[in-house]
């Protein structure tokens, strides 16, 4: 078997953070799926869970919201009811509730809007490979798959250009923070100042005093603000969102729609600079096959590698009984080397189709509202640089983000040799 993780004898503690530290735990994953398939797990500082972990079951319970709920919260720490309320967005509810905010924001990210930033997009990726490539050895997360899921994003919600670093980093510290790379010092003490803010961390008030102040500089300038001003209209029956569902939206976005974006554009250069045939193939793809690749490079990435949910009720699964309350993991991560599911599921087959990979959360309401963005910045940064280098390989050791929620490469020294003009 193929591990991105030499340290993983197969028995991680799927709770800490550092089980992550050299790529996800493939090797205990696979065990798990042999073995252990609905696993009972240390929850170290929080409480035990339990951990689905083949594809069949991940997406049979995500499905079935009614038993699993995400009204409890969506990541493995423990919260309290209060803690809950003040920190949920729409990823935190389930349906009718679910379908009713998602109907808010659901347009502004429907394949057909997103399909209108093409243009807009390929530009970017030019501007971003103008930048980096004749560098000719660089950092490819900060030069290239950092830059173009952040400028679309001040496309998406209409912000400077200016700001835009300061936004990502602030979301680096919401998604990223269990990285002490990015963690806020303000959270470093775990005060309870923070508790009823996005992610616990000081950086949901920084953002939220953001989003009111360039609502209000728009409003003021009679000035479009992308998403955002679509999700503060009124809907037919005239309610608004509340200030604290605006402020957890806001958060939302700027971190889960930059961080997840980075990892997938991460995993895909790192991929390209390893496997040489790689790069080959897709400097010869058509249509069809750029089809295929963008949605096999997804898979590859997996960047959420789970999701929690919460029992509404007791079960019995494989023989075991969980309880109402109890706490089950969905490992999207895992679910994605499957191998009932997808053959060599270790190797990247850009040919490879079907690919009903989870990268998204497929099977349930909660699928990702920005895949087609994600879709679509992954396939065209990848056509545009394809394009233009000879080869690309790796210039010096690539590191993980710290992490056992959002999983990708941080740092990847590469060198790049142009194809001569």
């Amino acid at each position: 078997m193929t591990s991105w993780n030499p340290s993983d004898n197969g028995h991680a503690v799927l709770s800490d953070h550092d089980s992550f530290i050299n790529g996800p735990p493939h090797n205990t994953f696979a065990r798990m799926r042999r073995e252990d398939p609905l696993a009972r797990c240390d929850g170290g500082e929080f409480e035990d869970y339990w951990s689905l972990t083949r594809y069949e079951d991940i997406i049979t319970y995500n499905r079935n919201f009614e038993l699993l709920s995400s009204s409890r919260g969506i990541r493995l720490e423990d919260q309290s009811y209060e803690e809950y309320l003040a920190r949920r967005t729409f990823q935190e509810t389930d349906p009718p509730e679910h379908t009713h905010m998602r109907m808010l924001v659901g347009k502004a990210f429907s394949r057909r809007v997103i399909a209108e930033y093409e243009k807009t997009i390929r530009e970017l990726c030019d501007e971003i490979l103008d930048q980096s490539l004749p560098l000719g050895e660089f950092d490819a997360v900060k030069e290239i798959a950092r830059q173009l899921p952040m400028r679309m994003l001040g496309q998406i919600i209409g912000v400077p250009d200016e700001d835009l670093d300061w936004l990502v980093t602030k979301g680096d510290e919401l998604i990223a923070a269990s990285d002490p790379e990015y963690a806020s010092p303000l959270a470093m003490d775990d005060s309870d100042e923070y508790r009823l803010l996005p992610f616990r961390s000081p950086a949901g008030a920084e953002l939220y005093d953001y989003a009111k102040e360039l609502i209000k500089d728009k409003a003021d300038r009679n000035e479009q603000s992308g998403v955002l001003e679509l999700i503060t209209q009124p809907n037919a029956q005239g309610e608004v969102i509340s200030d604290t569902e605006f402020r957890n939206f806001f958060c939302l976005v700027v971190a889960a729609g930059n961080d997840t974006t980075r990892y997938a554009l991460s995993a895909s250069l790192h991929a390209l600079a390893n496997k040489p045939e790689l790069l080959k193939k897709l400097q010869q793809a058509d249509g069809d096959l750029w089809d295929t690749a963008t949605e096999e490079m997804i898979r590859w990435a997996s960047p959420t590698m789970h999701f929690r949910r919460t029992a509404m009720r007791d079960f019995e699964l494989y023989g075991k009984n969980v309880r109402e309350g109890d706490k089950v993991l969905f490992w999207f991560v895992s679910g994605n080397r499957d191998e009932t599911q997808f053959d060599n599921p270790f190797e990247i087959d850009l040919t490879r189709n079907p690919n009903r990979h989870m990268a998204f959360g497929q099977g349930g309401p909660h699928v990702c509202l920005g895949m087609w963005l994600a879709r679509l910045e992954v396939r065209l940064l990848l056509q545009a640089l394809v394009g233009r280098v000879k080869s690309i390989r790796q210039a010096g050791k690539h590191e993980f983000l710290r992490s056992n929620f959002v999983g990708g490469i941080k740092r990847l020294p590469l060198f790049v040799e142009l194809k001569s003009s």
